[in-house]
């Protein structure tokens, strides 16, 4: 031992003690003890002079500290003189277990410990970590627990050491759990499994740990009286603490829970499912059973395959659809089956609203006006359908469903609705349905009173963003923090294509389309094909203060630039296309919902970064809408005759340019004056929904015609506030009848106070029972309020929150229900709002019976 530990060592026990021992039993130190030199610290050699020393040491220098050294071992404690004072101090020893001991700063009281774990001790790393735990108030358990911690590399926790093990197990490794082993600490950590989760086992192992774990979560949540009855066999008759099951379950949802131990939860969980015979068990059970069990992954496939079952045969409400898909975004596989999941809440709701919807009308505007006020929820939430089943990737498990949400979409919903419209589309003499705006007057109507105002305004426009689409986004935008936006709709042209919608958005005095095959508008007369026609037309009419560009170029200025632009314009029309650009493409026209989707999140990007470059006036609309239908199309959809006359100008899939154009009673044609262009270029347009062939053409998304998909184009104003107008939900604890927790459990009501809204947005509070100290007594609920309900009974929430082992030290003071709320940004959490109770537990409420 070098005379630097040594000293060490005793600068150590002098920190505690005024006088230490030292008995050299070996007598092999002798030259250390003289050559040591510790300052105000006096040496002094026992050498039968006992008696004098301690009066010395006791009398005459009652302040001065001592080191007293023999040449020996120590004596008997019959002939130890000295043997009061060394009980009552310090002792120095120079054993491997005491050097231990020195270093950590451990009392000689647990030698017996550092010696059973030698092992453990024997690592300078393992006793250099241990250290940075350890406390004055310690115990042998407790140190024990943080050497387990220390092997198993976590924190001092049973729950957190089972977590780290049961990751090492999922990854194929024993690493630590051998080192466990090999310092004799696996005992200890058996000991405490037993003590906190009631497991023991003729075959003590982690893996049959783990089963138990699954097993026994699995039962006491579907079968409790079972489950009792069980553990009263397996312990031959005696009755057993309910609280050791309730531990199990708070420690396997904490697991689950965790982000760092997910991916071992889900490897283990797969393991343990298929030992236990899970996925035959679950083919017996009610699907209703398994709505708050997320053990297994199974547990989501059942469910989802049964809710396919019960939506396709209508034997639940949409109403129940949704309430049972709510709870399962609580799941820890719902990240995974999301889109399933929402793929059959849309379906419920499709088949729902279809059912109560009134598809009849009295006339073309009665048409509009009714689509753009109910109707257009069933092309949404067809389209939402859609969207998710293609994202879940299992169009085989969706397969009956989708057939049947397709079969009603086309043939009770869009073909019907069309159908009736087009009767009067036939009767039409003039392309009108006032007071519903023609797209013609959208400068007039929507753009000149800002500049009349002395306003600037920006114009977005999306190519085929149709009415539905319209919607959901004004619910995007309004939902954004000091954004107001309202929706009207508005009539497109006909033929409802791109080249017509783009041109009867600028400002115009007469439109025309081109005597020629290119399908091109003039607007008075000069071309508005492209950005740099339309830039021109703009320029025109306003002095050279309009400028149009691309959502492309758009996006990639900065925000100087943006600006700039913004500044030397009263108008600036910013033209984007994503819709039309992949639906319009036979390989990609299968993707036309998804480009929906993302034409949402690029529009909500468009019109922040508008906001930053100072616009504080915004409006968006389309050329036109579409239609869209996602299987294959039958032969039927088609239009019998395809168009003749003199000279065919132009063909697409829903309308004919041309001259001379041959009447058919499959197709309607008008003439230019009908549709107020100038010229003498006829329209024919295929009747409802049906289609003209065109070779090398996609066919399921279509637009050119007169159905109120194509026609009814959403128009959104928004305005940039100063002030913030965004809150969240309010929630509050209702308080049952008594303020006292006298069981394993406590049932609490949690209460939405109003609905959700675009302006009142969905609150995400963390829930759990607290000591005063702070320390979490439950286990721990994330819960998501976003009920948009106006029936204030079904914005009430039931939470069980069961208590852990740490709840019984509470008995009997005051426990804390927290709601707290993450700060924006950050991991942390802030109170939201809190409840106090009384914990007065019963002995009798440990017990099962």
């Amino acid at each position: 031992m070098s005379e630097n530990k040594i000293a060490l060592a005793l600068n150590r026990l002098f920190d505690k003690h005024r006088i230490v021992f030292w008995f050299d039993a070996k007598q092999e130190l002798r030259d250390d003890f003289e050559a040591l030199a510790l300052p105000d610290i006096e040496k002094l050699e026992l050498i039968n002079n006992e008696y004098a020393i301690k009066y010395r040491i006791l009398r005459e220098q009652p302040e001065q500290k001592f080191l007293l050294y023999r040449d020996g071992p120590q004596p008997v404690d019959l002939d130890n003189w000295l043997l009061d004072v060394q009980l009552a101090h310090g002792e120095f020893r120079t054993d491997q277990a005491a050097l231990w001991l020195s270093e950590l700063e451990l009392g000689f009281q647990f030698v017996d410990l550092v010696q059973t774990h030698a092992e453990f001790f024997q690592a300078i790393k393992r006793r250099d970590a241990l250290k940075k735990w350890l406390k004055p108030d310690d115990t042998n358990g407790l140190i024990r627990l943080k050497m387990l911690a220390v092997c198993a590399g976590s924190e001092a926790r049973i729950d957190a050491v089972i977590e780290n093990l049961f990751q090492e197990l999922a990854d194929g490794r024993n690493d630590k759990s051998k080192l466990i082993e090999r310092c004799g600490l696996d005992v200890f950590l058996w000991e405490q499994l037993l003590r906190i989760y009631d497991y023991h086992s003729p075959e003590k192992s982690l893996k049959d740990f783990l089963i138990r774990l699954f097993h026994d979560c699995y039962e006491m949540e579907l079968e409790p009286g079972k489950y009792a009855d069980l553990r009263k066999r397996v312990h031959g008759g005696e009755k057993l603490p309910s609280r050791m099951s309730q531990d199990i379950q708070v420690f396997i949802k904490r697991w689950k829970d965790s982000r760092q131990f997910e991916t071992g939860f889900e490897t283990l969980s797969a393991e343990v499912a298929e030992l236990l015979g899970i996925e035959q068990d679950l083919a017996k059970r009610d699907f209703r059973q398994l709505i708050e069990l997320d053990y297994f992954r199974l547990i989501d496939q059942k469910i989802i395959s049964d809710l396919v079952k019960v939506v396709v045969e209508r034997t639940v409400s949409g109403g129940d659809v949704a309430l049972w898909v709510r709870r399962r975004r609580q799941g820890h596989w719902y990240r995974e089956f999301r889109h399933l999941y929402e793929a059959i809440d849309y379906a419920a709701q499709f088949i729902n609203t279809l059912g109560e919807a009134n598809l009849t009308m009295d006339g073309l505007v009665d048409g509009v006006q009714r689509y753009s006020r109910y109707w257009y929820q069933l092309d949404q939430l067809y389209r939402k359908f859609t969207f998710h089943v293609r994202m879940s990737g299992q169009a085989s498990l969706m397969s009956i469903l989708t057939e049947q949400i397709e079969n009603l979409y086309t043939n009770n919903f869009l073909l019907k609705i069309n159908d009736c419209f087009q009767a009067f589309v036939d009767d039409v003499q003039v392309w009108n349905a006032s007071p519903v705006t023609l797209q013609r007057n959208f400068f007039e109507h929507w753009v000149r009173p800002f500049l009349r105002k002395d306003n600037k305004v920006c114009v977005i426009i999306s190519d085929a963003m149709r009415y539905e689409i319209g919607d959901e986004l004004l619910s995007l935008i309004r939902q954004e923090d000091r954004y107001s936006a309202e929706l009207e709709a508005a009539l497109s042209m006909l033929p409802s294509y791109t080249q017509l919608g783009m041109a009867a958005l600028l400002p115009n005095e007469t439109l025309a389309i081109t005597d020629n095959d290119t399908g091109t508008v003039l607007v008075d007369g000069q071309s508005s094909q492209g950005t740099a026609s339309r830039s021109k037309i703009l320029q025109a009419s306003l002095n050279g203060r309009g400028q149009a560009v691309t959502a492309e170029d758009f996006m990639s200025m900065n925000r100087d630039d943006a600006r700039e632009l913004l500044k030397a314009n009263d108008v600036v029309y910013i033209y984007h296309n994503r819709i039309d650009h992949t639906g319009d493409k036979m390989h990609s026209e299968g993707q036309a919902f998804e480009a929906a989707e993302q034409t949402l999140d690029d529009l909500v990007r468009l019109v922040k970064k508008l906001a930053a470059a100072n616009a504080n006036n915004l409006l968006i609309t389309a050329d036109h809408g579409f239609i869209y239908q996602h299987r294959v199309l039958d032969e039927s959809d088609f239009s019998s005759v395809e168009a003749e006359g003199a000279n065919i100008l132009y063909r697409d899939r829903r309308f004919v340019l041309g001259k001379g154009l041959k009447l058919s009673p499959a197709l309607h044609t008008f003439s230019p004056a009908q549709l107020g262009l100038e010229g003498n270029v006829e329209v024919q347009i295929p009747k409802s929904i049906n289609r003209l062939r065109l070779k090398g053409s996609g066919s399921r998304f279509v637009h050119g015609g007169a159905s109120l998909q194509e026609v009814v184009i959403p128009v959104l104003k928004i305005n940039k506030k100063r002030q913030s107008d965004v809150t969240s939900v309010e929630v509050e604890i209702l308080r049952g009848a008594s303020s006292v927790i006298t069981s394993g459990q406590l049932a609490v009501t949690l209460y939405q106070s109003g609905p959700v809204t675009d302006k009142i947005q969905p609150r995400v509070l963390r829930a759990g029972i607290y000591t005063e100290a702070g320390d979490l007594i439950s286990d721990s609920h994330e819960l998501t309020f976003d009920l948009s309900s106006e029936n204030s009974r079904e914005r009430e929430l039931q939470i069980r929150f069961v208590l852990t082992r740490k709840a019984d030290d509470a008995n009997g003071q005051e426990v804390i229900l927290k709601l707290e709320e993450k700060h924006a940004g950050t991991s942390h959490y802030k109170e939201y709002k809190s409840l106090r109770y009384v914990m007065r537990r019963s002995f009798t409420s440990d017990f099962d019976f």
